[in-house]
């Protein structure tokens, strides 16, 4: 869920905040890394408008955790469950201070996601935000894994945030069920189909 180039020592920790449920408003560092940035906030209302009634004791992975800002508001608003999983050591190390600070019991693994994904044996999972860093391209390899192992309920969500130029080739196991373009952002909600 993160854009990601290389650190700037120059620029300070920004903050993402959370929008809606248990900790709504609460205001969490981020990790101070070029390029990081939360998905915004008009996007996250959108996102969880879809999900509002799919989160509550559901068991969630945000397989590229970044700020954390899908992951922590999925398990703001009732998840009973969520992964957090990032492989930058800053990032996971201020991902780790977010779940402290709002005595979550949210798991932050330091990983790359497609090995995570590979060797888990937390699933299977009610929902999944896949959002990469968008240069890295990860969206096709990332749907494939999750369909490699039985890792998703039936029925379960698979949330996509990519840039809007990128021409999905999806499995047919998943199914769009909502979609919105939001400036170069495309937002897409899957249905695993099993």
């Amino acid at each position: 869920m993160a854009r990601r180039n290389r650190p700037n020592p120059g620029r300070g920790a920004g903050l993402v905040r959370l929008i809606g449920g248990q900790h709504r408003g609460r205001r969490l560092s981020i990790a101070n890394l070029d390029g990081l940035r939360p998905t915004g906030d008009r996007q996250r209302e959108t996102l969880f408008n879809w999900l509002q009634f799919e989160l509550a004791g559901s068991r969630v992975a945000d397989l590229y955790a970044g700020t954390g800002a899908l992951g922590l508001e999925a398990s703001s608003r009732g998840a009973q469950r969520v992964w957090l999983i990032e492989q930058h050591p800053q990032a996971v190390a201020a991902l780790k201070a977010a779940v402290g600070q709002l005595q979550s019991d949210a798991d932050v693994q330091t990983a790359d996601a497609l090995d995570w994904l590979k060797r888990t044996e937390d699933g299977p999972f009610d929902g999944v935000f896949v959002d990469p860093p968008f240069a890295a391209q990860l969206w096709q390899p990332t749907l494939e894994a999750l369909l490699a192992r039985p890792l998703l309920r039936d029925n379960a969500w698979v949330y996509v945030e990519a840039p809007t130029n990128w021409a999905p080739v999806v499995p047919e196991q998943f199914q769009l069920s909502k979609e919105k373009t939001s400036g170069d952002v495309v937002q897409r909600l899957y249905r695993y189909i099993s």
